[in-house]
């Protein structure tokens, strides 16, 4: 299971985020640097209307959702990569997820402490970049300091290694996250090994105070916060407010509902920022229904139906023979399997189909 990493300066609302994300207690929030040590695990459904759907068309028993794994990880400080606060344990786990959150505080309280003491939430991003940065320097320069002497020798594999060395080189001394440099399709593959902590996917969470969730979109911290990361790290910021979501835990759905609406929103923060991660890794959703169960399955962008099938099992991706697919829209709009096939919006696709995030399937298979 993919992982996600929370990260962020101490005291912006990682582990309240944390156990609003994993529905439970896990993480301790205090008003303290580094209340977090080891870090928090915990496995996160995926929110997807589409299950309660289809749900009633098949007169389904139960729901799976999708899931993902997110981390909490304890607060960054300026000069973690030399070591400072709990910089190498904080390093060392953000380099065993695969994506990252990283927690924005866009909120005044003079109640709570901020490490640097004020809200600037662009300042917070670049002091955790700026980090980040300095490891990946460091590693760069170690691994390419081990393949000078085999590309000297001749060895093509760490010369091509060794020149996508020199050009992150070049692009992290500007200051520039490792996510952000363009390379071919053939020097993306190679640079993987690499492992670098800049160049994991990211997203931005802004964190907001209860009362401007409504209106984040005005928030003057929201938007300078949106306004740079999509100049300068390609990437989308979503907003949460990490104290509502923790306080929705304990309630009832019906209630948590009755408390966003009281509030002038319909849906949490919380489940938009789990779907972005679930794209920011690069997984879709395809689709199964019928009497015993509704459920989601998690693939990779770009996988075609053999390998989609393979996700339920082995078998059914190695004696694959056809999928019977229809998107979910189709089969919501003819309202059943018949109309759907009648009205030919169900395809049989073959071996080379390529599958769509809301394909609804069932597998043909011999073995």
């Amino acid at each position: 299971m993919l992982r996600v990493g929370i990260v962020g300066l101490p005291n912006v609302g990682k582990s309240t985020l944390f156990n609003a994300v994993t529905q439970t207690r896990k993480a301790q929030a205090a008003n303290y640097p580094f209340c977090t040590i080891d870090p928090n695990m915990g496995v996160v459904e995926v929110p997807d209307s589409r299950l309660a759907v289809l749900s009633k068309i098949s007169k389904s028993k139960k729901l799976i959702p999708a899931a993902i794994e997110f981390v909490d990880i304890a607060g960054l400080v300026k000069g973690a990569s030399q070591g400072e606060g709990l910089g190498n344990q904080f390093l060392s786990h953000i380099r065993e997820a695969d994506a990252i959150v990283q927690v924005v505080r866009c909120f005044e309280d003079t109640n709570i402490h901020h490490v640097s003491g004020s809200v600037d939430p662009v300042r917070d991003i670049e002091i955790i970049n700026t980090e980040l940065i300095l490891a990946d320097l460091s590693s760069v320069q170690k691994r390419s300091d081990r393949m000078q002497k085999s590309a000297r020798g001749g060895d093509k594999a760490a010369k091509a290694e060794l020149d996508i060395l020199q050009k992150f080189d070049a692009h992290l001394n500007q200051g520039k996250p490792a996510n952000t440099l363009e390379l071919g399709k053939e020097e993306k593959a190679i640079s993987r090994l690499f492992q670098l902590l800049s160049d994991k996917p990211t997203l931005f969470a802004c964190n907001v105070a209860e009362g401007d969730l409504a209106t984040a979109d005005k928030n003057a911290f929201v938007v300078q916060v949106r306004d740079y990361v999509g100049k300068h790290l390609a990437t989308e910021a979503v907003v949460i407010s990490a104290q509502i979501e923790s306080d929705l835990v304990d309630l009832p759905p019906e209630e948590a509902k009755d408390y966003l609406a009281a509030l002038g929103v319909q849906e949490s923060g919380v489940g938009n920022l789990i779907r972005a991660a679930y794209h920011l890794l690069g997984l879709r959703t395809y689709l199964t229904t019928g009497e015993q169960e509704t459920r989601a399955w998690t693939i990779h962008a770009g996988d075609t139906a053999p390998r989609a099938a393979g996700v339920i099992h082995t078998d059914f991706e190695r004696g694959f023979i056809a999928a019977e697919t229809v998107a979910f829209s189709d089969l919501v709009a003819c309202g059943s399997y018949a109309k759907a096939r009648e009205t030919g919006k169900l395809r049989i696709e073959g071996k080379e189909y390529v599958m769509q995030d809301g394909d609804v399937v069932e597998f043909r298979f011999n073995v």
